[in-house]
């Protein structure tokens, strides 16, 4: 299924130049040659090299050389200065809006350049999560806080293993390289223990090994470790982060609370004992949204949090996908602009053996 979005303002880039152009034509004509307009044609080689590549440039700057000849011949300007300034404006505009456009297409190889290294970066730190993990659907959508950046300090990962589905969402303490780092310390040994500890809190006993082991000072990671296997249950084990959001099939939201929350990872106590796993139903049917606190923590205009329990609606969609996409746009929408934290949401759907995948609550 495709989601839809909303129609693009590309067209009316590329059409920008020519309505200049054809504006200033029409007043030209008609407010006459004693206004001194005709220069102004030059403002369209002007906006195409802001829009589009040195040859629209410069197809644009013949159109509005050809404009100035006519206006010119039209208005009697070249029996004297004014139509061959006129010219000599709309040629030098063109010229300077092909080296900028020559330069700006440059700099954009630079950045696809980077941007397909982050890519690669990012399917080796955050692999794209199974679409389905036995009788689970996930999906995954993840905002960085950076900009320009495709990578950041929260973390996710599904990993189907002997002793059921593994999940684990986390965020990172700061941001930048240093948090991509430390990501990238927590999932090598989330995916590496969730194959071989056979209970949740010794796969939770190996990341606080992992973290204390990497992390200098007190710096810190916040994550929620969730268990799936087939007794219609899940397990979860909280490190100071976020409860998770339940999606009954009745449209109602959950958000199970630990029975105390312990440290995050990397400031736990030694001999202390780490946090309690705790269960709750989850049913063929129902969906389990985890998430950062760039989520729930993103402010609108009157610095009013993300209210994520009344969103609930926005996962009616029969599709996960363009489920998820509508709570992240309806996130932006709220936030008004960039994030300001990183922001993670992993969607989790059990469908049950033999179901379809029909939304729940719809």
């Amino acid at each position: 299924m495709i989601c839809k979005r909303p129609p693009s303002s590309e067209a009316a880039l590329f059409g920008m130049p020519v309505a200049v152009m054809v504006v200033v034509a029409l007043v030209d004509v008609v407010a006459g040659p004693g206004v001194g307009l005709l220069p102004l044609v030059s403002l369209g080689p002007a906006f195409s090299s802001l829009v589009g590549g040195w040859r629209f440039t410069a197809l644009i700057g013949a159109v509005a050389l050809l404009l100035c000849v006519g206006l010119g011949l039209y208005d009697d300007l070249f029996e004297g200065r004014r139509g061959f300034t006129a010219m000599i404006s709309v040629a030098g505009v063109t010229g300077a809006g092909i080296v900028a456009a020559l330069m700006r297409s440059r700099r954009e190889a630079e950045l696809a350049s980077v941007r397909s290294i982050a890519e690669v970066a990012q399917r080796v730190l955050l692999r794209p999560v199974p679409l389905t993990a036995g009788a689970l659907q996930a999906t995954v959508s993840y905002t960085s806080a950076v900009a320009e950046a495709r990578i950041g300090g929260d973390l996710y990962e599904v990993v189907a293993s002997p002793y059921g589905t593994r999940v684990i969402v986390g965020d990172v303490q700061g941001k930048g390289l240093a948090a991509v780092e430390t990501a990238a310390v927590v999932l090598a040994a989330f995916r590496e223990a969730a194959h071989d500890e056979p209970d949740l809190i010794g796969l939770g006993e190996r990341l606080e090994r992992s973290v204390a082991r990497e992390l200098e000072g007190e710096k810190f990671v916040t994550a929620v470790l969730a268990q799936i296997g087939s007794s219609h249950e899940t397990v979860f084990l909280n490190y100071g982060h976020p409860a998770p959001m339940l999606v009954r099939r009745d449209g109602s939201a959950d958000f199970p609370e630990p029975p105390s929350y312990a440290p995050p990872l990397g400031l736990g106590v030694e001999g202390a004992g780490g946090p309690e796993p705790y269960s709750v139903s989850f049913l063929p049917g129902e969906q389990l949204l985890l998430y950062t606190d760039g989520v729930t923590e993103a402010r609108d205009g009157d610095g009013h949090f993300y209210p994520l329990a009344e969103r609930v609606h926005l996962l009616k969609d029969a599709d996960a996908n363009c489920a998820l996409q509508a709570l992240r746009e309806d996130l932006a929408q709220h936030a008004g602009g960039p994030p300001h934290d990183d922001a993670a949401m992993l969607l989790l759907r059990y469908q049950g053996h033999g179901q379809g995948t029909s939304a729940p609550g719809g």
